[in-house]
């Protein structure tokens, strides 16, 4: 017999959601990985580099998996599990963590990394990405495109307006980039299946991105988690889309 939705749901609320790492969800969800493999393409760049930022490192797991880091590695994060997290990975590696409040400026000099990456950063300031690259220098990021897990949201939400679906929009980042004085070299994005085989999943999901649903919590939406279970007991996985882009844009020489 399968687990309760009691069980389920007590499992994953206490579950821990610091870090950047989903290997809870093994076995539990499955997420289609872009086409472009970013870990790898961001760790060929960082072999090339002498200078590096990533910006909102979460817990440090994808910088800490690039093979060679270059001389001067530095990341910034602003929750405080987080940065204590990245700073355990990271220090072993030669990088040095800053925490930060992920707000304008940038604590860094102009000029100060011909690399710059980001991995689903929740905000992008394109002039201060701008100013501490070096001319010639490259900022490379994998983020979140528009109306991500949609299914999910618009089930505990209900519809959202167009002007909340188009968010994130790779266009959007393009002008940014471009307003910012940047050139940008590539672009592309793909919309990726995603399921959800048991309740539990969707309830760390949640607890974990947290803007989502934002003040998402099991009290508070447990009608429609009982009704969520009901369906995957009955009919299977909850299918749902992720949305990502990929951009690199460099600084005019």
């Amino acid at each position: 017999m399968g687990r309760t939705f009691e069980d389920l749901v007590a499992e994953a609320a206490e579950a821990p959601v610091d870090g950047w790492d989903f290997s809870w969800l093994d076995g539990r969800a499955s997420e289609e990985r872009p086409s472009w493999g970013y870990q790898r393409a961001m760790g060929e760049r960082m072999a090339r580099a002498t200078a590096a930022l990533d910006i909102q490192t979460g817990g440090g797991e994808v910088l800490a998996g690039v093979p060679a880091l270059p001389p001067l590695t530095a990341a910034t994060e602003s929750w405080p599990p987080n940065v204590a997290k990245a700073t355990a990975l990271l220090h072993p590696r030669g990088a040095v963590v800053v925490a930060d409040r992920d707000e304008p400026p940038l604590p860094f000099a102009d000029g100060a990394f011909d690399l710059v990456v980001s991995r689903h950063p929740v905000t992008v300031h394109w002039e201060e990405i701008a100013r501490v690259l070096r001319p010639g220098g490259t900022y490379f990021s994998q983020q979140v495109g528009p109306a991500s897990v949609f299914e999910l949201v618009e089930y505990f939400l209900g519809p959202q307006p167009e002007e909340v679906r188009r968010g994130r929009h790779p266009d959007d980042a393009r002008d940014a980039a471009e307003a910012a004085g940047l050139e940008v070299t590539d672009l592309r994005s793909e919309s990726l299946r995603t399921e959800f085989f048991d309740i539990g999943a969707v309830v760390y999901f949640l607890r974990k991105v947290i803007w989502m649903v934002p003040g998402f919590t099991v009290g508070r939406h447990e009608e429609r988690l009982r009704r969520l279970h009901e369906d995957i007991e009955r009919d299977g996985p909850f299918v749902a889309h992720t949305a990502r882009f990929l951009i690199e844009a460099r600084r005019p020489s």
